[in-house]
């Protein structure tokens, strides 16, 4: 059991891509906690162990793991670095004693470099900087670290936190000097941040002697031993076996018994009996744990303070598939059965808000791509549902009704600024700052509701092909404004349910951008295009080609049809008008209107 002193508990954050996971990924393998011949001494993002996180190159959760370094245990947690998972970032702070602030030498502070700086600094958590990725060939280190400085002084909330100790490494390459290097090629290793943690991360200021409190701050779970509650131990000694209290958020107490306790060890968990105040460990046999509840000493239950996370933005409707093809591809397609998912998504999602609005449900989330990772999460468990638009969490204050805004920061090519200035003016965005980069590209700053994003991202990488670089972060709230004008043109429908044909579809072709190819099957209803004009359009797109005794050299000809776009989530889901749905299955994405009947839609536009 190692004692406080010898425990270092950190967190490292940065800006999407500036290399967290990859020190990480360094740190686990230079602290000889793998063997030299297992399979994780070759890998690469060891720590993004998701399906999803491999495919996006981002990280989704959080995790931690635990590295040994002489006689210190050293807990590492690494965070997301979105600012759509940033609920992930806000309850895992709270285990942590200081942050490994990684910066990129060449883009310096980012968006997200600033939200989860903030979040570190507010908790008193404290920071050592690591400028990365020096061998960069337009790197800017000098420029870089006046930034960071600029930052800690907009940030800090104490003077203390105005003196930390900067780094510089090649996460990728496992090197660190705590100068500037002559020679970034010469040989190193990363001895000066396990050195950096040590020394200049504290220990955790915690009591062994007193009776027991550990915060539950994440869930995990596997069918042998249930439900592991997660959590650093903030005072006394956990043991296995030892009978305690769970306090829940509403104060109320559940008797429960630690049948196991674990450490962590690399990227497996250890069985131990004990664990003393300041060490990070999983408990088994609290089944009732949920995220923000403390578990006590029986003799003496005190409640820790409950984590708080930011209101979520974004919301949409979910709920049970109303297309003619329901239940006919996915496993799990009843309202019970989505609402089951979505309450046991709840329990480790704490930024996630689930109403229940009678046969489906509202979801509420930080952002498109937090709401989409859980649709795809969802699809690929096999369940059949059907979504909505997105809209924004709206607030009341002072009688007032009040819209979440954004900050944006988008880098583009300077031919491009034209572009992307006119797509935000339309959308009622305010500029509020433009600079070239050491690159030659621009950056542009904008503050603009919330709402303006919804779509934004797949306009603006067809208007740059695809060179954008966009991120945003919430900027509080302001009194609700004007709709925004429909940016979009009107949708080509299905006249009849059937499968396509090529002659159908050449002739559809001319009236606008096809989503389905020949073979697919449709039902009246189904938006199967995007229409050249700003009004829908019903099309036959199964029709098939009349046989006639006629013949000639040009009639029968094969039909040669433009390849049809094929829309990935989130761009279906940016499609998405207020009176429009996405049915989702594991198998396919349909976009739809919600009204299936051709009258029905008339009357619903009237009213």
């Amino acid at each position: 059991m190692k004692k406080a002193e010898h425990i270092r508990n950190i967190a490292i954050i940065a800006h999407v891509d500036h290399g967290k996971t990859t020190m990480v990924d360094g740190l686990l393998k230079q602290s000889n906690t793998f063997r030299q011949n297992q399979a994780e001494m070759s890998q690469d993002l060891i720590m993004d162990s998701g399906d999803q996180e491999h495919e996006r190159g981002i990280t989704i959760t959080a995790k931690q793991t635990s590295i040994y370094h002489g006689e210190y245990k050293i807990n590492i947690i690494d965070t997301p670095g979105h600012a759509d998972f940033s609920g992930e970032v806000e309850r895992t702070l709270n285990m942590a004693d200081g942050v490994l602030l990684v910066v990129d030498a060449q883009e310096g502070p980012m968006p997200q470099t600033k939200f989860v700086l903030s979040k570190a600094l507010e908790l008193g958590l404290k920071p050592v900087v690591v400028v990365n990725k020096i061998d960069k060939p337009s790197r800017r280190i000098t420029e870089v670290n006046d930034e960071v400085a600029d930052l800690f002084l907009e940030l800090a909330t104490s003077d203390e936190q105005l003196h930390y100790a900067t780094y510089y490494a090649i996460g990728r390459e496992g090197k660190a000097w705590s100068e500037i290097p002559a020679n970034p090629a010469e040989h190193a290793d990363l001895t000066p941040i396990f050195d950096a943690i040590i020394k200049d991360i504290p220990a955790p200021n915690v009591d062994d002697s007193g009776s027991l409190q550990l915060l539950v701050t994440s869930l995990q779970y596997d069918s042998f031993l249930g439900k592991y509650a997660i959590g650093r131990i903030s005072r006394g000694i956990a043991k296995k076996g030892q009978q305690v209290s769970l306090i829940k958020r509403d104060g109320t107490e559940i008797s429960a018994r630690i049948e196991k306790m674990f450490g962590y060890r690399g990227l497996s968990r250890e069985e131990i009996d004990e664990a003393a105040a300041g060490d990070i460990v999983a408990l088994t046999g609290i089944s009732d744990a949920h995220i923000g509840e403390t578990i006590a000493d029986k003799e003496n239950p005190e409640a820790l303070p409950v984590i708080e996370v930011e209101a979520p933005t974004l919301s949409m409707y979910l709920g049970p598939n109303t297309s003619p093809l329901k239940g006919k591809e996915g496993e799990f397609n009843t309202s019970r059965q989505i609402g089951d998912r979505l309450q046991k998504e709840l329990e480790t999602n704490v930024s996630l808000r689930v109403a229940d609005n009678g046969i489906g449900f509202t979801v509420s989330g930080r952002g498109e791509l937090h709401l989409s990772v859980l649709i795809e999460t969802m699809r690929r468990e096999g369940f059949e549902f059907e979504v909505g638009r997105p809209q924004v969490v709206t607030i009341e204050e002072d009688g007032v009704t009040k819209e979440p805004v954004e900050e944006l920061y988008i880098e583009v090519g300077q031919e491009f600024v034209g572009a992307v200035s006119q797509e935000l003016g339309g959308r009622r965005a305010e500029m509020r700052g433009q600079e070239q980069t050491a690159t030659g590209t621009t950056r542009l700053d904008y503050l603009l509701p919330t709402r303006a994003l919804i779509g934004l991202r797949n306009v603006l990488l067809t208007a740059t092909k695809g060179t954008v670089i966009m991120n945003s972060l919430p900027h509080g709230y302001q009194a609700a404004g004007p709709k925004l004008p429909q940016s979009r043109n009107g949708v080509l429908i299905a006249f009849e349910a059937g499968t396509t044909t090529p002659y159908a579809l050449q002739a559809a072709e001319a009236r606008g951008e096809l989503y389905v190819g020949a073979g697919t099957t449709v039902y009246g209803g189904m938006i199967v295009g995007l229409n050249r004009r700003q009004e829908d359009l019903e099309i036959n797109v199964c029709k098939a080609k009349h046989l006639t005794n006629m013949r000639s050299s040009s009639s029968d000809g094969v039909v040669q049809l433009t390849p049809y776009t094929d829309l990935s989530l989130e761009q279906c889901i940016d499609f998405l008008n207020d009176d429009e749905l996405l049915e989702v299955t594991p198998k396919n994405l349909r976009l739809r209107k919600r009204h299936l009947d051709a009258n029905e839609r008339k009357r619903a536009s009237k009213s």
